[in-house]
């Protein structure tokens, strides 16, 4: 393994969140300690030393060019991360100096070079494991603050849910929370994205029971409801970036669908009449419009019935 490479290795041992395992923090990683692509990982050193210099020694030694203007990345993508995991310690010989001074200085944590000195020695896992038992693990810390702003939803059948943040997530929430209780409040779940992690519930007996093809399940909308009563699917958009349920979109679902006896009412969702304005001339006929802040009516779009289902 290349230097860069074994640095890498140290950075995720040391519990560094993947965007950190990377050939940027390894090269600055190697930079902070002095350390050549020929040198034995137990002469690391501690020096203090400035961004500019570290994109110096990353060229002379390493033969990585990066622009002066690469200096705010390095800092805020790798430093302020280092920083936070107790591998690095900003101006050490003055912790007043701001941070935007061109005087600011990193080096690395007594902590941590003493780990880093134990790298491919018999060592290297009690000294990386007490390094995380006293300082933890930052891809852990970071973890931990995203689930606490996840969106916990409970399903009509029990299954409790966790939304990623973000509007677009928000909206889906409301749609089964507000839509479906006013509207629809004998469906079941069938299937619900999220930004994020793309399927985040589905029912997949459900899906095969109504011939709907699970392997298209990429290609269904982002929430779809289904009343066994009526035998009616609901198949709903949320729309706050990507656009609402048109023609384009209502005929590829009507390909997906094409085997299911299920009756089909399409519904584009809105944030608000601003969203709904944005998007009013690329809505299908024969579909239903909710916006969530005025959530006790429906927009319908042509056709006799409140609800017209497709087709009929």
């Amino acid at each position: 393994m290349s230097k860069i490479d074994e640095a890498i290795t140290i950075l995720e041992g040391l519990g560094l969140p993947k965007a950190q395992q990377n050939e940027r923090s390894a090269l600055t990683l190697l930079a902070l300690i002095d350390l050549k692509e020929d040198t034995h990982w137990s002469k690391s050193k501690k020096r203090a030393i400035r961004i500019h210099d570290i994109l110096i020694f990353i060229q002379e030694h390493y033969g990585k060019h990066y622009a002066e203007n690469t200096r705010e990345t390095i800092r805020r993508q790798t430093l302020h991360q280092f920083e936070q995991a107790g591998i690095t310690v900003r101006n050490p010989d003055n912790s007043l100096r701001p941070t935007n001074s061109p005087k600011t200085v990193y080096a690395i944590a007594d902590d941590a070079l003493k780990v880093i000195k134990n790298y491919s020695t018999s060592n290297w896992e009690s000294a990386v494991a007490e390094f995380v038992k006293k300082k933890g693990r930052l891809i852990e810390r970071y973890e931990k603050r995203r689930e606490t702003h996840l969106m916990s939803l409970n399903l009509p059948n029990g299954t409790l849910v966790n939304f990623s943040p973000g509007k677009h997530n928000e909206l889906q929430v409301k749609v089964i929370e507000e839509f479906r209780k006013r509207f629809c409040p004998e469906t079941e779940v069938v299937y619900v994205g999220d930004t994020a992690r793309k399927l985040l519930h589905v029912d997949r007996a459900l899906l095969e029971q109504l011939k709907i093809p699970i392997t298209e399940h990429d290609k269904l909308p982002d929430v779809v409801l289904y009343d066994p009563t009526k035998n009616q699917l609901f198949l709903i958009e949320a729309v706050t970036a990507h656009g609402p349920l048109s023609p384009k979109r209502q005929i590829e679902l009507e390909e997906t669908l094409e085997h299911s006896s299920a009756k089909r009412i399409y519904v584009s969702a809105f944030p608000d009449f601003r969203e709904f304005k944005r998007h009013i001339g690329n809505i299908a006929w024969d579909t239903e419009v909710w916006i969530e802040n005025n959530p006790d009516h429906l927009i319908h779009f042509n056709g006799p019935q409140f609800f017209t289902v497709y087709g009929a």
